[in-house]
């Protein structure tokens, strides 16, 4: 969605050169040419732009990426474990209970919605919802499955502008949720700088 595709490949490649897990996203498919014509106007343009900004090597690596990566007991998924790529939203219990099963891990960690939530089930319980809370951990209670969306960097929905993300204390074995303001004008200008949709930089500054 914004004007700095490249400068954030830099950076996600050089963490993953360092051991970070990546996988791939629904809108890294769409600048690959994948198809795209199910979005949104404003998310349709800035794939079209984001296509012809990309160089081969920034390709090469999005070519690369998993659409699904597993560490030990924990999984990731950009939208949910089950067919991850037909990029299904994780929007509420039922989505939840079904990327879970299909994770089979304790914790799973997605993304895709663009809002921090955090589901749970324990045993062959129903899924429930849990709201976290900026800044407190959360004991990953044994026996459960979790189910953590980390929210997103840019282009909220939930009406606050700041950057979110989440923290996973594997010693404490813990998951903190966090909200952290940025210079979002900037990020804003350089959208409209670049002839981007106006929505998206409205977004940015918003929070929807």
């Amino acid at each position: 969605y914004g004007a700095d595709p490249c400068a954030c490949l830099e950076v996600i490649a050089e963490l993953a050169r360092n051991g970070a897990w990546v996988v791939r996203g629904n809108h890294d498919e769409a600048a690959l040419g994948g198809l795209c014509e199910n979005m949104a106007f404003a998310a349709r343009d800035a794939i079209y732009w984001t296509r012809e900004q990309l160089k081969q090597q920034q390709r090469d690596f999005l070519r690369a990426l998993p659409l699904v990566a597993q560490n030990g007991n924990t999984f990731y998924v950009h939208a949910s474990a089950k067919t991850p790529e037909r990029w299904r939203y994780v929007s509420g219990v039922v989505e939840a209970a079904r990327c879970m099963e299909a994770s089979g891990l304790p914790l799973t960690f997605v993304g895709h919605v663009h809002h921090q939530s955090l589901y749970y089930t324990a045993g062959r319980g129903k899924a429930q919802v849990f709201t976290p809370v900026p800044g407190a951990a959360i004991p990953l209670t044994p026996r459960r499955r979790w189910l953590a969306i980390a929210g997103s960097a840019g282009q909220p929905r939930d009406g606050n502008p700041a950057a979110a993300y989440v923290l996973h204390d594997q010693q404490r074995d813990t998951l903190t949720f966090f909200r952290v303001p940025y210079d979002y004008s900037s990020a804003a200008r350089k959208i409209r700088a670049a002839g981007l949709p106006e929505r998206l930089a409205q977004r940015l500054e918003t929070g929807y």
